[in-house]
């Protein structure tokens, strides 16, 4: 099998669209612009032959039209980030994941499976992971789990590795912190692969029994020893948790939890004024500071007994993955918290219509943010948003072509000059003229209102190759005077005849 085969093979998913990337500059931050955009037609082998070759960059959507997943990705926006550390950690963990450096100089890490699997199920484990690496509210690929395909979502593609291979800056990186050759990387590919059985048994090396009522921010952070500089911290939320768990003797446990995880240990002394602070009044989980927050994971956090959904009120979800389809009224397709909801421009831009759009399609109330702040969100929502390009029928430009169309060829037409002043359009000398008036008459008769006479002359300019469309015309009238009247015209249509085939066919009787 041939290498783009293979890679083919690697990142296979959406059987209806693929990704494209145009890369731009690279901006202060570390990340380099580019523009995305999502092509309505499945990806191909000459497409990945174009990518590794370093003709045109290339993206594969994880999730199918029956929400199931090959492949899945965390991508790690941070710059610069160390990559080998990465790797390493990804074995502690015993997570069969491979790292490779960004477009941007992140980190995409990579999971492959033997089969597909349901999209929600993937992503549940890889929030589990993105936690335990210390890179909580990173992206994950796919952003959702289910896409809206009946209503033209296709789900958003991640920027594959390995573009001009031969010079590539995007690669896998192996223990060693070494770059990985392509074909190094698809063997790799092929010997990692793994089930969902048998994933749901990696314990991340540390064992997910303990704590599993608990938050897992502090299930990590705990059962790892990654406590050093924030012991502190750490046990005051330790605290909270067995307060909740375990009301009549917390104060005994947290000692002992002091004496087993923190390495080394807390003063008596610390230890009491701990105590002492928690006992005062019932607090909330310290989930925006760290090192909680680069440990969380809010979706399963909610679902434990003593996690947040016990003792805090209602927190803003993860949303993210905005793609836009570029139909007349724009549609917009946003991940919250993994579900797609689907928005219109006022919806997304109204914090009020955003909540109530969550309401009907998630069955969840985000808090209501302020005006500032969600404009601030989507502004940073728009700039990376993914487009999704439609046929010119779904724009408001291509129905109006259309129904002009519909107009100089139907049944109504004139059947002299004259009968332009009714309102009918009149065809000659490969040229269809009709009135403004006719034309508006039309298109209200069919519901369509959106255009200006400006805008209906630009778009009729544009049917005549941005030539001139609009004149006199002069005519002999049935009772022999002139007259003189302003048209409007395109080309003539030429309205195509269909040939069926017919079949020969001899019938019999039925009986």
């Amino acid at each position: 099998m041939s290498e783009a085969k293979r890679f083919m093979a690697a990142f296979v998913g959406s059987d209806v669209a693929h990704g494209q990337t145009h890369i731009g500059n690279q901006r202060r931050n570390g990340k380099t612009e580019a523009k995305s955009f999502s092509v309505r037609e499945p990806l191909t082998e000459q497409h990945v032959k174009d990518h590794l070759n370093g003709v045109s960059g290339l993206g594969a959507i994880p999730i199918n039209s029956s929400n199931c997943v090959k492949f899945a990705a965390i991508d790690i926006d941070t710059y610069p980030i160390d990559h080998k550390e990465l790797v390493n950690k990804l074995e502690l963990l015993k997570v069969p994941m491979c790292v490779c450096r960004s477009k941007s100089g992140g980190a995409h890490l990579y999971l492959f499976l033997s089969d597909w699997y349901p999209a929600a199920d993937i992503r549940d484990y890889l929030s589990e992971v993105s936690s335990a690496l210390g890179h909580s509210g990173c992206e994950i690929f796919p952003k959702q789990d289910q896409i809206l395909s009946e209503r033209g979502d296709v789900g958003n593609f991640i920027n594959l590795p390995y573009f001009d291979a031969k010079q590539s800056t995007r690669y896998a990186v192996d223990k060693d912190g070494n770059d990985m050759e392509l074909k190094d990387f698809l063997t790799w590919v092929d010997e990692h692969r793994i089930s969902m059985p048998d994933l749901e048994k990696v314990d991340f090396g540390t064992g997910r029994q303990f704590m599993e009522d608990g938050a897992p921010c502090l299930q990590v952070i705990v059962s790892t020893g990654a406590m050093e500089g924030v012991r502190n911290k750490v046990m005051f939320n330790y605290g909270i948790y067995l307060k909740l768990k375990y009301p009549d003797d917390w104060m005994e446990r947290f000692e002992d939890g002091n004496a087993r995880y923190c390495k080394p240990k807390l003063p008596a002394s610390e230890i009491v004024s701990l105590q002492k602070q928690i006992a005062k009044k019932d607090y909330h989980y310290q989930c925006s500071e760290e090192p909680m927050c680069s440990y969380c994971n809010k979706t399963l956090c909610r679902t434990r007994k003593f996690g947040i959904g016990s003792n805090s009120d209602a927190e803003m979800p993860h949303i993210g993955g905005l793609t836009i389809l570029l139909s007349e009224p724009r549609l917009y397709f946003l991940d919250i918290d993994g579900h797609r909801i689907e928005l219109s421009t006022k919806q997304l831009q109204i914090p009020l219509r955003f909540q109530e759009a969550c309401m009907e399609q998630t069955k969840y109330m985000p808090p209501l943010m302020k005006s500032a702040d969600w404009q601030v969100l989507v502004n940073g929502l728009l700039h990376d948003a993914a487009m999704i390009e439609v046929p010119e029928e779904l724009t408001l430009s291509g129905q109006f072509k259309e129904l002009v169309r519909g107009f100089c060829t139907s049944r109504i037409s004139a059947r002299s000059p004259e009968e332009m002043t009714m309102g009918k359009p009149w065809t000659e000398d490969g040229k269809t003229y009709f009135q403004i008036k006719g034309l508006q008459d039309f298109l209200k008769n069919h519901n369509f209102t959106s255009f200006t006479r400006p805008q209906m002359q630009q778009r009729l300019e544009e049917m005549n190759n941005e030539q001139k469309c609009n004149g006199f015309f002069k005519f002999k009238k049935d009772d022999g005077t002139w007259k003189n009247i302003r048209v409007w015209w395109i080309p003539e249509v030429k309205q195509e005849e269909i040939e069926l085939p017919v079949e020969d066919k001899t019938y019999e009787p039925p009986f």
